[in-house]
């Protein structure tokens, strides 16, 4: 099979990678479209993911969807021609994290996209049976790889707690903070501010439900006005500079919640620690997502007119480099980019 490796920022090539039948348990997908995602950009980018750098060479991605080719032995309710969202993350369920409930955080955690790892951006995979989950017959495969990175968005609402009517600004609108923003609707959230510095994505935040949309400069000031100097209940900082962690902290209410979804560049942040002392903020920090694949797929089959305006992009295998180029500087009015090998 062909993969796409990256050997060095910014460089990638084809190769031809071998595959053996899919072991007890698993099953073989032939990988039919892969989303481009933030995490990804700073492997291509930067050499590095926070504080964990590349070990070259390595195949990305990891928001797949495809169809089983094979199946190995054992595995029962999947069949040869299933479609479905792959779950990139592979848990041991015996560590102390998997058995509390934390297998996001799994003390022998698997990710297909990491060092050792190969990811998605290839035409075939062997997985678990249980990293399958099917898709309805009229969800695209590029409408499926959103699955993975709306989990990551309910994991945010659903560990910073926001119940319906919570007031809420999302920090960072590229695909991560729209699917927040789309989380945020179903959750039935309140009142929703986007804070975004590229005109073409406050446009889709407006889109995917976001009730105001703020150019940086205006932000804090705006969000403070128009909750009479309260703040809103969470922040969630999908950008993850030193500057957007900052303004969450400014624009969360006393007593509220900032989440910290995205990956900050670089690892190390200074924070206004005596204001979040005064406001006795909660300071959450979010790990990918925990078993919210499912919900996700369902709510891409319920709300499906929403989510298609960020499906702006598709490129091919042998296209990969332009496709990162073109998500990594923001070009064409980009949105989420998809590769199909």
């Amino acid at each position: 099979m062909v993969a796409a490796e990256l050997l060095a920022p910014k460089t990638f090539h084809l190769v031809e990678m071998a595959i053996e039948d899919p072991g007890p348990g698993e099953v073989q997908v032939r990988i039919e479209a892969v989303g481009i995602c933030g995490s990804d950009l700073h492997a291509y980018g930067e050499g590095a993911v926070g504080s964990t750098p590349n070990v070259y060479p390595m195949v990305l991605g990891h928001e797949p969807a495809g169809r089983i080719v094979k199946t190995g032995s054992g595995v029962t309710g999947l069949a040869v021609g299933d479609r479905g969202a792959l779950e990139p993350a592979i848990y041991c369920y015996h560590c102390e994290y998997c058995l509390s409930g934390h297998h996001n955080v799994c003390a022998k955690l698997r990710f297909l996209s990491s060092a050792g790892d190969p990811g998605f951006f290839r035409e075939l995979v062997n997985l678990p049976a249980a990293n399958f989950c099917p898709v309805p017959k009229q969800m695209t495969m590029e409408e499926a790889t959103l699955a993975e990175p709306l989990a990551v968005a309910l994991h945010s609402v659903h560990l910073a707690s926001i119940g319906p009517e919570e007031t809420a600004a999302v920090i960072g609108a590229g695909p991560i903070g729209l699917l927040t923003i789309a989380a945020l609707r179903a959750r039935k959230a309140g009142r929703i501010w986007a804070v975004e510095p590229r005109a073409h994505r406050r446009e889709l935040a407006r889109m995917m439900g976001a009730d105001v949309v703020l150019a940086p400069e205006d932000a804090v000031r705006e969000i403070l006005s128009g909750t009479e100097q309260r703040g809103v209940d969470c922040a969630i900082d999908c950008a993850a500079a030193a500057e957007t962690t900052g303004q969450a902290v400014q624009v969360a209410r006393k007593a509220g919640r900032v989440a910290l979804t995205g990956i900050h560049t670089p690892p190390a942040v200074t924070l206004d620690g005596s204001a979040m002392r005064r406001k006795e903020l909660t300071l959450l920090n979010v790990r990918r997502s925990n078993h919210e694949t499912e919900e996700a797929v369902e709510l891409l089959a319920a709300e499906a007119a929403r989510f298609r305006p960020l499906l702006t992009h598709t490129r091919k295998l042998d296209e990969i480099g332009e496709a990162f180029a073109i998500a990594n500087g923001y070009l064409d009015g980009v949105g989420k980019m998809i590769v199909r090998p």
